[in-house]
């Protein structure tokens, strides 16, 4: 068969995505290839396609246990004989699984880069005749991605004990130049097929908000979710404890995952999200990776990520399978605080590099920290922003994030500009430095303890700002640090300081803007889906349905079929088989094994709904 003939026989899919078919024609023509592909444009057909194509067998070096489980699920589902080697198989399983790769049954096996030159996998690598070697999310291959795993290093090394080298494929959803440079370097890819097909993801819908309370705009986002199923990420442990305890206090269906928990507790809570026994997923960066649950709609940070990176990738969890989804981070300063002494620590742990490569990471680790906050204030286009951080060129207005969706104009803060620099340069005075919190206090003419006893309440700019919010003098004062009129320390706790340009603000008077939301917000166009042309109803019965044959087979709702396979069959309405094959993500085994019991219920609800017709 050619590859399209796979695509159609096994995955249900009548033509490639964008590169999908530029890839794997390489690795069939036997060059090695690195793919750089978001989440959600479907790299795993680029190496699963030819691997069924391929004589031998392909070993998929992939980080984590769930990711396996998923993709060996989804792939057996379809026909497909392939199978995993973890920690988490029993000794019968392992036992079969060693057989049937032996015995050369399987086309893809999948492995942690941990296992590499182990005795099982030196038997695999001595005995089949191993076709390629996949590496999935390659990124962990580098010092500076940001998932570095020292078991990557492994992968070159277990590939130049083969018998005989085979094709070489690398995939990830997020890299920049100079992790690319580290993964084709690393991984010893020869002359790669690079292809880098777009960051872009339409289908995500962006956003920052900076409440007052960020568990009443949590509370306030899940409760217009219309109970569907999401994830929330926390920077620490003790946050997902916190979140999640209130939240089912609150009668929402949540459950729990950090590094902390035991392996059982991980595995239970992971599978009630997987299958559905819980809708929202509070976690740590912990979570995520590998996990190829189609159906998340939202994906919401409830503290920012300390790297364009993490965030991209944590983000890309939501809407996999092409559906809208809301991606949105609840911004704080104090995010920055807790992110910086988090990179410190690491620094100190990372025993790995020497003291001069600790000194490169940790600067560039602080300065993807401050393109992280600069994303997160930024009143421009935060698709722009993003795409742009990539090196991908995009339009100013997309049209779906909340800054282009909101609004904001331009309002000049020269006064203001002037009357918050003197604050500090006043403090300074005094011989002393601050943070945030306390300027803005003095500012607005707050009577706590700690400003009366230092005297600042006798300063000329105490209480100057008393009629214009906090706020909005914290907006302002961040506008100012972000553009250099002010700079703030990158200490543990950090202080606000004085630069060159802040004496021509106090002695030039230079005008200073600043975008600021507009007051009057337009209506919220995210809303917007590709789901208001097809039978909501019946798609409801078709989810019933799914979610029964899930059951019954033991295997998550998004296995038997995506949600984009549910609203393809309201459109195209099959009643036979032949129509059924012709549903996006219909393959013949799947075809052969649900078509009849899709078709029937699709048959009786037109028969019961003819008069609505």
């Amino acid at each position: 068969m050619d590859k399209l003939s796979v695509l159609n026989e096994y995955f249900g899919h009548k033509g490639f995505r964008s590169g999908q078919g530029e890839l794997i024609d390489n690795i069939l023509s036997g060059r090695d290839v690195l793919g750089i592909m978001p989440t959600g444009a479907g790299k795993s057909v680029c190496y699963q396609v030819p691997a069924l194509m391929l004589s031998g067998m392909t070993v998929v070096i992939s980080p984590l246990i769930s990711l396996m489980k998923d993709q060996v699920n989804a792939l057996v589902s379809s026909g497909v004989s392939a199978a995993c080697i973890n920690s988490s198989l029993s000794q019968e399983e392992y036992a079969e699984t060693m057989q049937r790769a032996l015995c050369g049954e399987l086309k893809l096996i999948y492995v942690a880069p941990e296992r590499l030159g182990t005795p099982e996998m030196n038997r695999i690598a001595s005995s089949v005749g191993i076709s390629m070697v996949t590496i999935d999310e390659a990124h962990c291959v580098s010092q500076w991605g940001q998932d570095f795993r020292p078991s990557y290093l492994r992968i070159s090394e277990f590939i130049r004990s083969l018998p005989r080298r085979p094709v070489i494929s690398a995939f990830t959803a997020t890299a920049t130049d100079t992790v690319r440079e580290d993964i084709i370097q690393l991984l010893e890819l020869n002359d790669p097929f690079t292809l880098v097909t777009g960051f872009d993801r339409p289908n995500l819908f962006f956003s920052v908000i900076k409440p007052q309370n960020k568990y009443a705009e949590l509370r306030r986002l899940l409760d217009g979710s219309g109970g569907k199923c999401g994830i929330v990420y926390c920077l620490s442990r003790r946050n997902v404890e916190e979140i999640c305890e209130k939240l089912c206090s609150d009668g929402f269906s949540a459950t729990r995952y950090h590094a902390g928990l035991s392996d059982t507790e991980r595995r239970t809570n992971q599978d009630d999200f997987i299958y559905d026994r819980k809708r929202i997923m509070v976690a740590t960066n912990a979570f995520g990776m590998g996990i190829d649950k189609s159906d998340v709609s939202f994906v919401i940070h409830y503290n920012m990520p300390k790297n364009i990176e993490s965030y991209y990738q944590e983000a890309g969890r939501a809407g996999r399978d092409g559906s809208p989804a809301q991606c949105i981070l609840l911004y704080g300063p104090m995010d920055v605080r807790t992110n910086n002494f988090m990179i410190e620590k690491s620094r100190e742990e990372n025993t790995e590099l020497s003291e001069s490569e600790k000194d490169i990471m940790l600067e560039r680790d602080r300065q993807r920290l401050r393109e992280m906050t600069f994303y997160a204030t930024t009143t421009d286009c935060l698709r722009q922003f993003m795409l742009g951080y990539f090196g991908e060129k995009a339009p100013s207005f997309c049209g779906n994030c909340s800054c282009c969706l909101n609004g904001f104009e331009e309002a000049d803060i020269t006064v203001d500009a002037q009357k918050i620099v003197s604050c500090v340069f006043r403090i300074k005075q005094r011989g002393r430095y601050f943070g945030k919190s306390m300027i803005v206090d003095i500012l607005r003419g707050s009577r706590n303890e700690r400003i009366a006893a230092s005297g600042f309440d006798k300063l000329s700019t105490y209480g100057i700002m008393q009629d214009t919010s906090a706020k909005r003098i914290r907006a302002e004062l961040e506008f100012l640090i972000e553009n250099g009129y002010l700079y703030s320390s990158d200490d543990e706790y950090p202080v606000v300081g004085l630069t060159a340009l802040s004496a021509r603000i106090l002695k030039e008077h230079i005008p200073v803007s600043m975008k600021l939301p507009k007051e009057e917000k337009p209506k919220d166009k995210k809303q917007r889906s590709e789901q208001t042309d097809i039978d909501n109803a019946l798609f409801e019965e078709l989810r019933k349905l799914r979610g029964e044959l899930a059951a019954e087979a033991g295997v998550p709702a998004y296995i038997v079929f995506s949600d984009a396979a549910l609203r393809d069959m309201c459109r195209v309405l099959p009643t036979n088989t032949d129509e059924f094959l012709k549903v996006s993500g219909v393959g013949r085994i799947k075809a052969e094994k649900y078509g009849n019991i899709f078709c029937n219920l699709i048959k009786e609800y037109n028969s019961l709904h003819s008069n609505e017709l």
